[in-house]
């Protein structure tokens, strides 16, 4: 069921090797690794039904109908033992927050995680540190920090990291930000996303000016007009293809835990908003495997959307987490992240319209 391409890739980053790099396991190994592993969660709740679920979990993973992320194949069942994808680190307006969460980043990298951070905390270039009586560099200089650590670090010792930096369109740095990547070689590790609040594009509906805020004073920085501030956003995602824009106050307003914190950032692909400190496992059920007689398997697509949260979940207690803060928040609030693939081949296979 694996063709020639795909065993390329598992020998390359996912199967076991010894010393000099051979595997030393198959994929029905790996899959047996994984399912095993996963499994023994059971017994932190009753235990009874563990063999099942294990044989349940093999199956559906050999069968390639449903994957985990990365990190989970790379890791479960081995010294690492770090199984998720997605994490959002705070960086506070201080060089300890910032080194502090280079370090971190460096370990969540190393083990196969994705990054995202807000920061828009940070003051802006030009204002003054009182306890040196210097200036700030900005946001967009301490992003380098963090790209270069990325740049050096490799993930699991196959892959490169990756990260999601976030600005909020109301900080004074915004402009610089946004041209970051008229640069193809800036900020390579980087994708890039501006957090659009509501309050701008009330102005931006309205032509009213708009003004920057310091985080550091809240007092206004500069005005400017919001329609040419979002055509520069526009104009510069045409050319280089960053930014993106996130509508951040839209996505608190779902935030199913807002008495915890305020979602600042997403992972680095986007999908996933999270609270500072929070991790993600994601899986996703492979559509193209569930085409029957020209339809849907629906019976088999339910039975693995209830194995696929409960192999998730799991995955939260059995994950050994690069960092405590991240350990505590991740299995206090449990996000988990179920998708599909395949849908385009789904839909070409069964004639369905997309």
């Amino acid at each position: 069921m694996i063709d020639e391409n795909a065993l390329l890739v598992l020998q390359k980053r996912y199967l076991i090797k010894d010393a000099n790099g051979t595997p030393v396991e198959t994929p029905d190994e790996m899959f047996r690794r994984v399912a095993g592993f996963v499994a023994r969660a059971e017994d932190i709740y009753t235990g009874k039904e563990r063999r099942q679920i294990e044989d349940d979990f093999y199956q559906m993973l050999s069968s390639l109908e449903f994957l985990p992320n990365s990190p989970t194949l790379m890791n479960a069942g081995r010294e690492l033992g770090q199984l998720a994808a997605c994490f959002v680190l705070p960086i506070e307006d201080s060089l300890d927050s910032i080194f502090d969460h280079v370090k971190m980043t460096a370990k969540i990298h190393q083990s196969g995680g994705g990054t995202g951070f807000s920061f828009s905390k940070l003051r802006p270039k030009n204002d003054v540190v009182a306890s040196t009586m210097g200036v700030a560099s900005g946001p967009v200089s301490f992003m380098k920090i963090f790209n270069m650590a990325t740049d050096v670090i490799k993930q699991g010792g196959t892959r490169r990291g990756a990260n999601m930096g976030i600005l909020r369109i109301d900080h004074p740095d915004i402009e610089e930000f946004i041209a970051i990547k008229n640069d193809p070689e800036a900020m390579v590790n980087f994708n890039l996303s501006v957090a659009v609040t509501d309050e701008f594009m009330a102005a931006y509906e309205k032509d009213n000016e708009f003004f920057l805020i310091n985080p550091r004073t809240k007092m206004k920085a500069k005005k400017v007009n919001p329609r040419e501030l979002f055509r520069m956003i526009a104009q510069s995602s045409w050319d280089s293809g960053e930014p993106g824009v996130i509508f951040i106050d839209t996505i608190n307003k779902e935030n199913p835990t807002p008495h915890i914190g305020a979602i600042e950032a997403t992972n680095p692909c986007g999908e996933q908003p999270l609270l500072p400190y929070e991790s993600c496992c994601l899986g996703s059920i492979n559509l193209v495997k569930l085409v029957k007689d020209g339809g849907v398997d629906w019976k088999r697509l339910r039975e693995l959307t209830h194995l696929g949260v409960r192999f998730l979940d799991n995955v939260i207690d059995m994950n050994r987490y690069p960092a405590p803060q991240i350990e505590d928040i991740s299995r206090r609030n449990r996000k988990i992240g179920l998708g599909v693939m395949g849908f385009c081949l789904y839909a070409h296979t069964t004639g369905n319209r997309l």
